[in-house]
């Protein structure tokens, strides 16, 4: 089911995705708003502000990659580097469930301070995007450098080399202050301090039916012998009309993706209203970690039996704390062993 946004809502729909498309330019997308999911999951942990602004864009980002899923699979994103944010993991299990976290050096965050943006955060490492259909032949996994470049440029970066898809990527985060700006009244999901966080993204793909105006112009010419440059006659040149549509989201400010008076539908408008945009049904999307006591047991099992006995704690017991949500599982060793012995006899 599709519609032709004609008088757009100005009421706008936290954690939700809203896929569309712009037919006369050959372009399909996502808007993400992310309002409560996001803010439970920063606010948990209490990160910097530095740390959740990056791990907001790294949510928004995964759910915008993740809603593409056609079955119950799971997509992860995973940074490893060398930044003061030395990794993230975020998991969008479809066909709704979020779940982030991430690990810092408080010190060196500090020293990068408040302003500090994605790329310092992150420095050198890799980006691994993974697809996960539940079985080792299912799963696909993208790699990306991360050479000092955010997580926009590397989703970029991603496409060209994997999908080599023409595409385009606008993340945003912020920290709504209830009664501040214009966003002030305007959110359901307030905290006794009135601050609320909020991410949003855009992803838009050229997907014409011809194979041919879909090549990306900025793709590599390959190994030229040294001294000769590639004629620009000879470069494939980008579409006119995807050239077009990413003029007009390069518009698009980090305000407009983030505010709760703007509505999805609103800032479709305003970019493709000349041209006629269509969305489509939108998906709701919700904070839920996947941990459970099975799954702990799960990993526990695959301890060796003397790594078993250097878990347990002072008090006699197994504490686990789950990273994503915060879940702390207390296990009797006893019980423990008795259920691992159990299964080996089974």
């Amino acid at each position: 089911m599709s519609e032709t946004i004609s008088s757009p809502s100005s009421e706008g729909r936290d954690d939700a995705i809203l896929p569309f498309a712009v037919e006369p330019l050959d372009v399909r997308g996502r808007v993400v708003r992310l309002g409560p999911s996001v803010d439970t999951i920063l606010r948990r942990h209490g990160y910097p502000e530095p740390v959740a602004r990056l791990l907001g864009e790294a949510a928004a980002l995964t759910v915008l990659l993740g809603s593409s899923l056609k079955f119950q699979g799971r997509f992860q994103l995973q940074t490893k580097s060398d930044g003061p944010v030395d990794m993230v993991v975020v998991d969008f299990e479809a066909p709704d469930r979020v779940r982030a976290t991430a690990r810092f050096d408080a010190g060196r965050v500090a020293e990068a301070g408040p302003r500090a943006g994605t790329a310092q955060l992150l420095g050198r490492g890799h980006l691994a995007m993974t697809i996960d259909q539940g079985s080792a032949q299912s799963r696909y996994q993208g790699v990306v450098a991360l050479e000092g470049q955010g997580f926009e440029e590397a989703a970029h970066q991603y496409f060209r080399q994997s999908e080599q898809i023409p595409t385009r990527v606008r993340l945003a985060v912020a920290e709504q202050v209830e009664g501040a700006g214009q966003a002030s009244g305007t959110s359901s999901h307030g905290n006794a301090d009135g601050h609320s966080w909020r991410a949003g993204g855009l992803l838009m793909q050229f997907l014409p039916h011809s194979h041919d105006r879909a090549r990306l112009a900025d793709l590599p010419p390959g190994d030229l012998p040294e001294g000769h440059a590639l004629l620009d006659e000879s470069r494939p040149q980008e579409d006119d009309a995807w050239v077009e549509a990413k003029s007009l989201v390069a518009t698009i400010e980090d305000h407009e993706l983030v505010d709760p008076t703007v509505s999805s539908e609103r800032l479709l408008y305003r970019l493709f209203h000349e041209r006629g945009v269509r969305v489509f049904e939108a998906q709701g999307v919700r904070e839920a970690c996947r941990c459970s006591r099975e799954r702990v047991m799960g990993m526990v099992r695959n301890f060796s039996a003397e790594e078993r006995r250097d878990i347990v704690g002072e008090d006699g017991r197994i504490g686990i704390t789950c990273e994503f949500c915060s879940r702390h599982y207390d296990l009797d060793p006893a019980e423990v062993e008795a259920e691992i012995a159990g299964g080996q006899q089974a």
